[in-house]
């Protein structure tokens, strides 16, 4: 805090040094007769008219342009400073300071020139010589062509002091804009001074500062591993990282299919674009935590050999689909041998979470069990979904479609990731063939889940009426006599 306030203090009292210095300076050549002084040292030609007047003259005018120069600097710090800052809430650029200074430098000269020598006239002097206008020309055409770039740049605005551009095959962050060139500070924290004119002829990439700028990064997973799964673990690992913005949801998506991997990318956005190299480095280590945690693998160059006999995993996920279909209700008529014979035939599907797993008025002649995840059951009602139920593990749906044919009745869309086992027609086709009395059984299972009883008496006929429709239905659509 000591050490600003003396940063703050050190330009205004040198300053007032400097205007000291030059007040006393004037006040000594004015009052005191230095040119007498002078003509007594000074050996002169006769010819030659009152020399110590001009040296007289060119001191006055040094230290006038001295006293001028910090009035200017002064003015400059008010205006470009204090004022430019109050009204936009940062300092005006370098570049247009140093062009204000310029232009009140040359007016400031001109003035206290021609205040001591009013006869002479400058313009003539500059241009009585084609020579000395083309050495100037030649000296100075590097130097214009960096003001003037400077100039378009400025008028352009298109980045300020604090914004991380790029540059040609330089990156950093903008420290200063003068009248020749930008200086930016690289992240290997090395300063690079860039010219206008060659700033001006490339392809300038502008990440501002009070702007939400975006990262990606990328990485790949095993062809194994769950996309819907991945992408909300990589999601919640990035959103909590330091310096991603929670103002935007990262996004995780999928950029490809390789070889070895399923390729994905994270965009995020971050507070300070400035630090992008520290926050994409803390977010490649969020996502190998998450992956530890997830039980997700990265992917690398592998070869994968396929035995025909079962593994030990595939038994275990066979006794997995057995145990499954012995707990759904609809199935409860059959035997331990039907369960296994049912769940070899089944086939295995997974929906992404928005897929419609079936489709109100499609043709079907199957049906589905939830095996992992969820699902919502959803109708038209006056052109509008409406959500009617929510299935999760072991509940089934479809199931007239796979014994009568009717078309689907209803839409029926994942709601996340979720594995269904589909039990087909000709599944249910030979257990009927070899074991005809399940049609009677399972039609009352059905015509149980149609009505919605419970254990109303009085509802018992409609129930056995239910349940001979079912029967005739069934039969006719198995092709059974």
């Amino acid at each position: 805090m000591a050490a600003a306030r003396r940063s703050r203090l050190r330009k205004p009292i040198a300053y007032l040094v400097v205007t000291l210095l030059a007040v006393l300076a004037l006040y000594l050549v004015y009052n005191l007769n230095l040119g007498l002084v002078l003509s007594d040292y000074l050996i002169l030609p006769q010819n030659q008219a009152a020399p110590q007047d001009h040296i007289l003259n060119i001191t006055k005018i040094v230290l006038w342009m001295l006293l001028a120069i910090v009035v200017v600097r002064a003015m400059g710090e008010l205006i470009f400073g204090l004022g430019f800052k109050a009204r936009r809430g940062y300092e005006a650029p370098s570049l247009v300071r140093n062009i204000f200074s310029i232009i009140a430098y040359i007016i400031g000269f001109v003035i206290i020139f021609k205040w001591f020598y009013p006869s002479v006239d400058i313009g003539a002097l500059f241009t009585t010589s084609a020579i000395f206008g083309v050495i100037i020309g030649l000296a100075l055409q590097e130097t214009l062509g960096n003001l003037f770039a400077g100039i378009s740049l400025q008028a352009d605005k298109p980045f300020q002091v604090g914004d991380v551009i790029t540059v040609g095959q330089w990156t950093g962050v903008v420290e200063e804009i003068t009248w020749r060139g930008i200086k930016i500070r690289t992240f290997t924290n090395r300063i690079v001074l860039i010219s206008n004119s060659s700033a001006a002829k490339e392809a300038i990439e502008v990440a501002p500062r009070e702007n939400l700028n975006a990262r990606i990064v990328f990485f790949g997973t095993l062809y194994s591993d769950s996309p819907a799964k991945t992408i909300h673990v990589v999601r919640e690992a990035v959103r909590e990282a330091d310096n991603v913005s929670q103002r935007m949801t990262p996004v995780v998506r999928i950029r490809n299919f390789n070889d070895s991997s399923v390729d994905y990318e994270v965009k995020y956005w971050l507070e300070d674009y400035a630090k992008f190299n520290d926050t994409d480095a803390l977010v490649r280590q969020r996502i190998w935590y998450a992956f530890r945690r997830a039980g997700l693998s990265f992917a690398f160059p592998t070869r994968t050999l396929y035995l025909e006999s079962a593994t030990n995993g595939e038994a275990t996920h066979a006794e997995g689909l057995i145990e499954r279909l012995a707990a759904v209700d609809i199935f409860a008529p059959l035997t331990e041998k039907e369960i296994k014979q049912l769940a070899s035939a089944s086939m295995r599907h997974v929906f992404a979470p928005g897929e419609t797993v079936i489709r109100a008025g499609d043709e079907g002649a199957s049906m589905f069990v939830v095996h992992n995840g969820r699902v919502s059951v959803q109708i038209s009602d006056n052109g509008r979904s409406r959500i009617v139920a929510v299935l999760k593990d072991g509940d089934f749906f479809g199931e007239m479609a796979l014994f009568t044919g009717e078309p689907r009745t209803a839409n029926v869309i994942a709601m996340e990731e979720t594995e269904v086992l589909e039990i087909g027609h000709q599944a249910m086709k030979h257990l009927f063939d070899t074991n005809p009395d399940l049609v009677e059984a399972l039609s009352h299972i059905i015509a149980e889940r149609r009505i919605g009883l419970t254990a109303k008496q009085e509802d018992a006929e409609r129930h056995a009426e239910e349940s001979a429709g079912l029967i005739s239905s069934i039969k006719r659509f198995f092709g059974m006599s």
